[in-house]
Order: structure tokens, then C-alpha cells, then sequence
């Protein structure tokens, strides 16, 4: 296929060009095509390249009228880069080693000259930009700029989110030391995709991965971990497993780990929904009242305050009151594990991996139709790989070793209270 040669001007018409691209992003977006306003983005992206070029001349050399040195400006060739599908012919500025008597190469220029580096840049573009309707900012990203043509953007977006979806699916866990994993549902449309996010003994979370379901039934969640545990994820010492109180989730975790998973119950989850059964009269009450019971420093003083809750719940909504019984150890592990002041900002919810999700949302919101499975999976995968670096460290990472160490005391004692 023959690449056209696009060669932009200088002046008022490139003037122009940045006008009507301000003038347009006021306009209903949703009515326009989104590959237009690629198109648009191309003389923009020129631009910027030429900046970038001669910002590198400058470093290199210092500023036009500078003495000394034995680095010099010499003119310029005419030369290209790749942007998008297309071959656009720019002015290369040169620079010169007088005293070596050689050319200088410049490094952003060998890297715009390699079409291979496109695919990450658009659906880096794709992901970030277009997804959230950031036009402006998309316009900023050099060389991310598209081609003209609509099918070659496609193909390159399905080619290199492919990649990542693979990338993702495929990496090895051996190398992550995982010491808690959160897991939670999040829906897309009427497809269940469940994530499960990993917190490594220094306290850096990892997303492990996810998995397509109707719901969180255990056996979904068995050949969730046992994947995982294909792919080198250790399963050999105890591990924090917060969720959100779906039996479906914790059974299939017990079926994998037994006696090695630690369950603790997300207590946010769990206080609104003893809530759901009060009327509004007694909800800020009781919110307030299993808010400061959970936040009790010992196991000791929180069980006593819920215990006493439970007998008030009792006389006003049965229904309550069975709710909090229900599942009523697991949401006071971290204190059973005498951990609660140090990792209770971490640990007490799912508040992780619900943030994971809201970001994911943010990527993959504006999408109004899913067309495959594959297509899902390619944009979840993809969003994650860009949510995942900038994910912070657990609070409270300094004591992860010593939640390991309860983790091993606590597991024995739960296997002596079994076998009595």
C-alpha cells in the first residue's frame, strides 16, 4: 500500500486549523464522528513535532545566538516521520560536531521515523483521550496523532490492544509475593467481569486478573484461582482475602486455599446492608453505632459493642439483626488479627479494588455497545494495564509482615478449632 506525503505550512492557515479545532470541541460531540476529529488532530500533531525537534537542537547545542561549544546548528535536510498511517515530510534541523567534523544524530527523530511505535501511541490516545472525550488535551500528544484513514485506525487499535490483552493474560505471577487479594464484580451491561487485585508484601497492588461470569458463583471463582495459580501466582502461604461478603466468592476461595485463606468481610458492605432493613428513623442511629463498634481498637471491645447492637437490633427488625449475625467473625479479622489500628485503612473494606473499578469506568464508560466478548475483554485489559502503575501503595505496608505472621497463627488456630 502506497503511504501518502503530507507536507504542512506554516502561517495562517495552521492558525486557522487550531481555531477551528476550539470552535469544534463546544460542539455535541456525540453527533460527530470521532475519526474527524483524528483527522484534524494530524497538521496539529506536525506542529509539535517541529517544536519537539528544535527543543532537542537547543538542549544539545544552547540558544540561537549562543558561543562556544563544539556542537553547532548547520541548516536543515528534508526528512519524515510516521504519524499514524501516514508519511508526513517535515524540515529536519541538523547539528554538527565541528570538531569531529560529523553529523549529529537527533534521538526523537530516529524514534518518529519507527511506524512500529504507533500502535501503542493510539491506543494509548484511544484509552485516554477519546474514551473520555478529551479533545483538547488528545490534541497535546505527539507523536500519538492518528492517520486519516478510518479502517487503519481500527485495525491498529484491535492489533495493539490485542497485544496488551495477551500481555495481560498471559504474565507471569511467580515473581509477586502476594500477601492479600482483593476481589469484586464489577457489570458491563448484563456481563459480569470479576477483578481480582493482588497487594505484594511491600505493599504495591498488582491486578492479577479478571474473569468474565454471570455472577460470583463459586465454581467462577475456583477456576478464577486456579488460573491464577497456573500462571505462577504462590498460593503456598495464608492470604487476606477482602470481598465483599458474596458467598459465591468466599466459597470457591475456601475450595482453592482451605485453611489458608483468611476471609474478612468488607464492613462498609456489611453495615449498609443491616441498614437496608431499618426504617429511616433508625438508620442514622444505627450507622453511627456499628460505625464507632467496628472502629474499637481490640477484637474484644468490638465484638461487645456489636453484641450489644445485635440485642437492640433484635427488639426493633429481626431482619437486621440476622444480617449482622450473618458473616458476623469474618468482618472483625483484622481485629482478630490484632491488626486493626495498624491496617484498618487498607483492609476494613474493599475500598481498593472499588477504586480500581471506578477508574475502570472512567476508560470504558463512554463505550454505549459492547459488539464481542473479545471487544470487552480487549478495553478491560487494556484500562487496567494504564490504571495499574499509578495505583499507591496499601496504607500501612510497614506491617504486612506482620499481618503474615498473625495470618499463620491465626490459620492454626482456626484448623485446631476445626479438628475439635
Amino acid at each position: 500500500m502506497k503511504r501518502r506525503l503530507i507536507k504542512i505550512g506554516k502561517g495562517s492557515k495552521s492558525k486557522d486549523r487550531v481555531a477551528m479545532f476550539k470552535d469544534l470541541t463546544s460542539r455535541d460531540w456525540e453527533r460527530e464522528s470521532r475519526l474527524t476529529m483524528i483527522q484534524m488532530l494530524i497538521p496539529l500533531g506536525l506542529q509539535a513535532v517541529e517544536k519537539e525537534l528544535q527543543a532537542e537542537v537547543s538542549e544539545l547545542v544552547g540558544s540561537r545566538h549562543s558561543r562556544g561549544g563544539n556542537l553547532k546548528r548547520w541548516g536543515y535536510n528534508p526528512g519524515s516521520v510516521y504519524l499514524g498511517d501516514q508519511k508526513a515530510s517535515i524540515a529536519v534541523p541538523r547539528v554538527r560536531n565541528i570538531d569531529e567534523d560529523r553529523e549529529v544524530p537527533l534521538p526523537s527523530y530516529s524514534r518518529l521515523q519507527d511506524p512500529s511505535i504507533i500502535d501503542d501511541q493510539i491506543l494509548r490516545h484511544v484509552i485516554n483521550g477519546m474514551s473520555q472525550g478529551k479533545y483538547e488535551k488528545a490534541a497535546t500528544y505527539v507523536p500519538q496523532t492518528f492517520g486519516i484513514n478510518k479502517s487503519s485506525v481500527s485495525r491498529k487499535f484491535i492489533r495493539a490492544s490485542a497485544k496488551k490483552l495477551r500481555q495481560f493474560l498471559e504474565r507471569d505471577l511467580s515473581k509477586h509475593d502476594i500477601v492479600a487479594i482483593f476481589m469484586d464484580g464489577k457489570y458491563f451491561a448484563e456481563n459480569n467481569i470479576i477483578i481480582a487485585l493482588g497487594v505484594t508484601i511491600e505493599g504495591e497492588k498488582v491486578v492479577l486478573g479478571f474473569i468474565e461470569a454471570s455472577t460470583e458463583n463459586h465454581g467462577v471463582c475456583r477456576d478464577f484461582l486456579n488460573e491464577l495459580k497456573e500462571r505462577g501466582l504462590n498460593l503456598d502461604n495464608e492470604i487476606l482475602f477482602v470481598i465483599d461478603g458474596a458467598k459465591g466468592l468466599k466459597k470457591g476461595i475456601l475450595e482453592v486455599m482451605g485453611d489458608k485463606a483468611i476471609i474478612h468481610r468488607c464492613q462498609w458492605h456489611k453495615r449498609e446492608n443491616i441498614l437496608n432493613y431499618l426504617s429511616d428513623e433508625h438508620k442514622n442511629e444505627y450507622r453511627t453505632k456499628l460505625q464507632r463498634a467496628y472502629e474499637q481498637p481490640t477484637y474484644e471491645k468490638a465484638k461487645s459493642r456489636l453484641q450489644l447492637i445485635r440485642r437492640e437490633l433484635t427488639l426493633i427488625n429481626q431482619s437486621a439483626a440476622n444480617s449482622l449475625s450473618e458473616g458476623f467473625e469474618e468482618t472483625l479479622t483484622l481485629h482478630r488479627l490484632g491488626l486493626f489500628t495498624k491496617l484498618g485503612r487498607s483492609f476494613k473494606t474493599t475500598n481498593c479494588i472499588e477504586s480500581v473499578n471506578n477508574q475502570l469506568e472512567r476508560y470504558t464508560g463512554r463505550v454505549s455497545h459492547w459488539q464481542t466478548s473479545d471487544h470487552r475483554r480487549r478495553w478491560i485489559a487494556t484500562a487496567l494495564l494504564e490504571i495499574e502503575p499509578k495505583l499507591r501503595k496499601v496504607m500501612g505496608h510497614d506491617y504486612l509482615k506482620d499481618l503474615r505472621a498473625a495470618m499463620k497463627s491465626l490459620a492454626a488456630q482456626i484448623q485446631k478449632e476445626h479438628a475439635a
